[in-house]
């Protein structure tokens, strides 16, 4: 398929653990089909640089606000304008359960299940779900570069954690066709004939699940 005619996909959301560059491709697809973009909001989370300094005192009240913050966005996604071709998000609503797993201890895991039940999220299904992933190492010089203050003291064993909650969750995940792409080489702010070759397969990927490793350029 021509990179000028774009598949038809209404719901496009892009997953991985911190630094994979979720966001990065989120906003390049989104501009790619002029596409209604729905971000995370990691900045906007008070709690968030509590949890990092500790994780403990800070894991419940970070996650609850990002549940609600992922709710009401995916709420107004479905009452959003019906000439919107399409949305592209760099959040799954099915992994917030992921974190939640990996952060909460029982008693707010419990508590954490009781109020995720009783929002009743109507949570539309990906036309397609885009997993990045990349090697620890990788994460954290990419998070070191960007230099976002809280996430300075990120340690590598709780992005060890993350990351493989992330390679469980997608070994089950029958949700959404789902891309698996290696982003550990891929530069797709810089490197256009990355990101064409992704486009490429993001056009193509209409079921099941697939694997994308990019292809250096021929010399």
């Amino acid at each position: 398929m021509s990179l000028t005619e774009p598949s038809q996909k209404k719901f496009i959301a892009i997953e991985g653990p911190i630094g994979v560059g979720k966001t990065t491709l989120a906003r390049k697809l989104a501009e790619y089909y002029q596409a209604e973009l729905l971000l995370e909001g990691a900045d906007e989370n008070p709690f968030l640089p509590r949890f990092y300094q500790d994780p403990k005192a800070g894991a419940l009240p970070t996650q609850l606000y990002f549940l609600f913050q992922r709710a009401r966005q995916l709420k107004e996604l479905r009452q959003g304008d019906m000439f919107i071709p399409t949305y592209v998000s760099d959040f799954l609503m099915d992994k917030d359960r992921l974190f939640a797993q990996v952060t909460l201890d029982s008693d707010e895991l419990s508590l954490y299940q009781q109020v995720y039940d009783n929002l009743t999220i109507d949570t539309p299904q990906p036309d397609l779900v885009i997993y990045l992933q990349a090697p620890v190492n990788v994460l954290l010089d990419r998070i070191r570069k960007r230099a976002t203050p809280h996430e300075a003291i990120i340690q590598k064993e709780y992005l060890e954690k993350i990351s493989d909650a992330y390679m469980e969750f997608f070994h089950y995940y029958q949700g959404s066709p789902l891309l698996i792409v290696n982003a550990s080489g891929i530069d797709l702010v810089e490197n256009q004939h990355d990101y064409q070759q992704l486009l490429e397969r993001i056009q193509e990927t209409n079921s099941g699940r697939h694997y994308f490793n990019p292809k250096p350029i021929n010399i």
